[in-house]
């Protein structure tokens, strides 16, 4: 997550978060929140002025992010395809999920 990346980033520069907030021209409540990821799709604006600040890029922050996307993504589309390349059809697999979800929401407590 962002926030996540802030922390990380903020802490290595030794800034607490008031002082982080000062130099980027940022609320200390929003930071926070940010950190916390209570809030988690900051401006442009705002993500620049806080990787100036740390001496990194809007890129850096919102990296991991996009990483982690891509690799779920990658996960899936293998669990698919190896679904696939042992016979399932798209009915098995829409059945398998039905079947996971009633076991969901009728056999665990």
């Amino acid at each position: 997550m962002i926030g996540q990346k802030i922390k990380v980033l903020r802490q290595k520069k030794g800034y607490s978060i008031s002082q982080l907030a000062a130099k980027a021209r940022v609320s200390k409540s929003y930071l926070s929140d940010l950190e916390n990821n209570k809030k988690n799709n900051p401006s442009i604006i705002v993500l620049s002025r806080i990787a100036a600040t740390l001496g990194s890029s809007v890129d850096e922050l919102v990296a991991g992010e996009q990483l982690e996307k891509t690799m779920i993504d990658e996960e899936w589309m293998d669990l698919l395809e190896k679904g696939v390349s042992k016979g399932m059809s798209k009915k098995e697999f829409t059945e398998f999920q039905i079947y996971l979800q009633y076991r969901r929401d009728y056999h665990e407590e």
